[in-house]
C-alpha cells in the first residue's frame, strides 16, 4: 500500500461518546495511533485534533504523554487523577518504497526521519497545550513512549542514513522492516544463551539483526553513526540530553538481561546503573562485537528502569521547541505497546476497600491487548517463565519486579487497512460511508447485522462459514515465530460485491482472533493463567473486534477507563519522574483507576458460538501446517 491513507474514519465513533470522548472519530479508529499507511506526509501537514478546552488552574499540575506511532506523533495532557484534559497529533512521513533497485529487492523497506519525528512531536504537545487550556508551566512532567525502532545519530547527534538510497534523512529502520530475515536467521543458528529469553529466537524486528544488516550492507553508515537507539531513548535522549537507556527498550529489542539488577530494583537512586547485563559473548559470536568498545557505548553504557528522571530534565533547547519550562522532569522511556500495558493494566473493577493488602497474583491473570497497526500481548507472571515462540521472558520491562512475557502479531490493524483498500468494491463503500456520515468500519458492521436477518443465519460469526483466512500476511510473530509464514484467504469466489468484502472483512477479524487464541493458549500451556483480558489502542474501539475476540478466546475483555491508554502510560512516567509517586506500580493504582467503571466484554453464552468457533479455530491451525506442507514440496522441487 503506497501513497497516504485514505481516512476511512473520520465521523463518528463506534462506541458510545461517554466511553472515546476524545478522539473516537478520528482516522486512526481501527489502526495504529495513526495510520498503518503513511507515505509522504510532512510534519507541517494538517493537525489531527479533538480534545474538550478546560479553564486555566495556575495551580494545577499537568502530565505530558507523548506517543510516537507508526503514523503520528501524538500527545496527551492529564489532570492528578489521570483524566485526559485534551491531545492533538500530528502525521509522520513513512518511505515503504524502495528508490533505487537495491532496495527493491528488500522486503519492503520502511525508514522513517529522527528529525521529522520531533518537529510532528513538537507541533502536537504545542497544540494540546493550546486546545486543553494548558500553560508550559504547568506541565509537571512528561514521558515518551515510541514504536521500537532502530534510530542512527553521529557524534553531532546528526542523522546517519540507514538507507540504501543515501538519503540522510532516513535514518530510522520501522519496527515492521524486515530486511533482516536472513541475519535473524544467522544469529538464531548461534547457541548464545540470551536467545532463551527471547522465545528461543530473535525476530528480525529486533534490534540485532538490524544492526547486523547495515555493518554488512552500509559499511559507511556503520562506521559514521556513534549511537544506535532505540526511537523512544531516542526521544528521551533528545529532550534531556541524557544517554541513559530504558531496560524496557534495551532487554526487549536489544537482548540484554535486565535481571542483573534485581539486587538494585529498591536502591532510591538506581537510574544511572551501569549497564551490567550486556552479554559480550553474544555480540562477538554474531560480528557484532565491536558494539562492545567504550563500555557499550554506541548501543548503552547506563540503564534505568522506567520513569526514573533523566538528567536535569528538558534542556533549554528543547523546552523552547515543545513550549515547556526547562528542567521540566522527564522519565525513563517506555515502548509504546509497553506503555499501553502501564497505562490499562490496572483498569480493573474496583478492588475491595476492606483488603488489607494488595493481591501481587491478581495481575498476573490479566493479559493487555495493544491493538493497532500490529498487536502485542502483553502478560506479566511473578516468576520467569520460558515460552518457545514467545519473547521474554524480560524481567522489570514493563512492570517492576515481575517477568513479561510478549506475544504479538504483526499486522492487524494494517491487515484490515490492506483487505479493505485492495477490493474492487472499496470505492464505492467509501462513499457509502461518506455520505451516511459514518466510517467504513461502521457500514461494515451494520451490513453484517443485517446479513444475519436477510440470510437467516444462527449467529452473526457464522456468516463466514465458507470462508477463513489466516493473517500472517506480515509473518507470523507469535507463538510460531516464523516470519516467513504468509496469508491465506480459503474461499474466494468471482463475487466482488461490498456484501463479499463485508465477509471477507469478518473473516478477516476472526482470523486475528484466533491467533490471540493461540498465544493465550500457548502462553497458558507454558505456567501462565491468563482469564481475563484488557484492551487498548485504535482496534479497540471497533465493537466488533471485540466481541469476535472475546467469543474465540473466551475471556472477558475489559476496556480501561481512560481510552488513550498509550498516552496514560507515557504520562505516567513523567509522574514518577516528578516524583509524584514513589514508584511506576504506585502510579498505574492510582492513575489507571481513574474514572467510571470500566466496560466489560462478555463471551457468547450460547454454546453454539463456542461449538462454531472451535471448529473455524481448528481450520486456522491447519492452514499453517498446510502452508508448511507446502513449502517443503516446493523446496524439494527447486533443490
Amino acid at each position: 500500500m503506497s501513497g497516504p491513507r485514505r481516512d476511512w474514519s473520520d465521523t463518528t465513533p463506534l462506541l458510545s461518546p461517554q466511553h472515546y470522548r476524545h478522539r473516537g472519530g478520528s482516522a486512526s479508529a481501527f489502526s495504529d495511533r495513526g495510520s498503518s499507511s503513511f507515505s509522504g506526509r510532512r510534519a507541517s501537514a494538517s493537525l489531527e485534533m479533538a480534545t474538550a478546552a478546560v479553564p486555566a488552574v495556575p495551580t494545577r499540575s499537568v502530565l505530558l504523554g507523548v506517543d510516537v506511532g507508526t503514523g503520528s506523533a501524538r500527545a496527551g495532557l492529564f489532570d492528578e487523577d489521570g483524566k485526559l484534559l485534551g491531545s492533538a497529533s500530528s502525521p509522520i512521513q513513512i518511505w515503504k518504497d524502495g528508490d533505487c533497485i537495491e532496495e527493491l529487492i528488500l522486503d519492503r523497506p520502511h525508514h522513517q526521519s529522527s528529525t521529522d519525528i520531533w518537529l510532528a512531536i513538537c507541533a502536537a504537545v504545542k497544540a494540546a497545550c493550546s486546545l486543553a487550556n494548558v500553560a508550559g508551566e504547568e506541565v509537571a512532567g512528561l514521558g515518551f513512549a515510541a514504536t521500537c525502532s532502530l534510530v542512527a545519530v553521529d557524534a553531532d547527534g546528526s542523522p546517519v542514513t540507514v538507507s540504501l538510497s543515501g538519503d540522510s534523512r532516513r535514518n530510522i529502520i520501522v519496527w515492521m522492516d524486515h530486511r533482516a530475515v536472513k541475519q535473524a536467521e544467522k544469529i538464531n543458528s548461534s547457541s548464545s544463551p540470551v536467545l532463551q529469553y527471547c522465545g528461543g529466537s530473535l525476530s528480525p524486528e529486533m534490534q540485532p539483526p538490524k544492526l547486523l544488516w547495515v555493518k554488512e550492507n552500509l559499511q559507511e553508515s556503520w562506521t559514521m553513526a556513534f549511537r544506535w537507539m532505540d526511537l523512544s531513548d531516542w526521544l528521551a535522549y533528545r529532550a534531556t540530553g541524557d544517554d541513559t537507556r530504558s531496560l524496557c527498550t534495551t532487554v526487549c529489542k536489544w537482548t540484554y538481561l535486565g535481571h542483573a539488577h534485581m539486587q538494585q530494583v529498591d536502591e532510591k537512586d538506581s537510574r544511572n546503573m551501569e549497564a551490567c547485563g550486556w552479554d559480550d559473548d553474544f555480540w562477538e559470536e554474531i560480528g557484532l562485537g565491536d558494539l562492545i568498545d567504550g563500555h557499550h557505548a554506541k548501543i548503552g553504557r547506563s540503564v534505568a528502569f522506567p520513569g526514573h528522571p533523566l538528567g536535569s530534565g528538558l534542556t533549554p533547547d528543547a523546552a523552547k521547541e515543545l513550549g515547556l519550562r526547562a528542567g521540566t522532569p522527564v522519565g525513563t522511556s517506555l515502548i509504546d505497546a509497553h506503555a499501553g500495558g502501564v497505562g490499562v493494566m490496572e483498569s480493573v473493577a474496583v478492588p475491595d476497600p476492606e483488603a488489607k493488602e494488595y493481591d501481587k497474583e491478581a495481575i498476573c491473570h490479566r493479559l493487555v491487548l495493544v491493538c493497532g497497526t500490529s498487536t502485542c500481548h502483553m502478560a506479566v507472571s511473578c516468576s520467569k517463565l520460558f515460552i518457545p515462540g514467545v519473547w521474554g521472558p524480560f524481567w522489570s520491562a514493563m512492570v517492576p519486579e515481575y517477568w513479561l512475557t510478549e506475544g504479538g502479531q504483526s499486522a492487524t490493524g494494517a491487515l484490515l487497512d490492506y483487505i479493505i483498500e485492495n477490493h474492487v468494491a472499496s470505492p464505492r463503500l467509501a462513499n457509502r460511508a461518506a455520505s451516511q456520515n459514518i466510517s467504513v468500519f461502521e457500514l461494515l458492521n451494520k451490513m453484517l447485522e443485517s446479513m444475519v436477518q436477510d440470510l437467516n443465519s444462527p449467529f452473526l460469526a457464522a456468516l463466514t462459514e465458507d470462508i477463513h483466512v489466516h493473517p500472517d500476511f506480515h509473518g507470523n510473530r507469535s507463538p510460531i515465530a516464523d516470519p516467513k509464514a504468509k496469508g491465506v484467504v480459503c474461499g474466494l469466489t468471482l463475487d466482488t460485491s461490498e456484501k463479499q468484502l463485508a465477509l471477507l472483512y469478518l473473516a478477516t477479524v476472526q482470523g486475528i482472533a484466533y491467533g490471540t487464541r493461540h498465544i493465550v493458549e500457548h502462553c497458558n500451556a507454558h505456567g501462565h493463567r491468563v482469564d481475563t483480558l484488557l484492551a487498548c489502542g485504535g482496534l479497540s474501539k471497533n465493537p466488533l473486534f471485540l466481541q469476535e475476540h472475546a467469543d474465540i478466546v473466551g475471556c472477558s475483555i475489559v476496556l480501561p477507563r481512560e481510552s488513550e491508554s498509550v498516552l496514560l502510560g507515557a504520562a505516567i512516567l513523567g509522574a514518577v519522574a516528578s516524583k509524584k509517586y514513589s514508584s511506576l506500580s504506585d502510579a498505574m493504582k492510582a492513575l489507571n483507576a481513574a474514572g467510571q467503571a470500566p466496560l466489560v466484554i462478555h463471551p457468547a453464552k450460547d454454546p453454539k458460538v463456542k461449538k462454531y468457533h472451535d471448529a473455524k479455530y481448528r481450520i486456522f491451525r491447519e492452514l499453517y501446517e498446510q502452508q508448511l506442507s507446502h513449502r517443503l514440496i516446493m523446496a524439494q522441487a527447486l533443490a
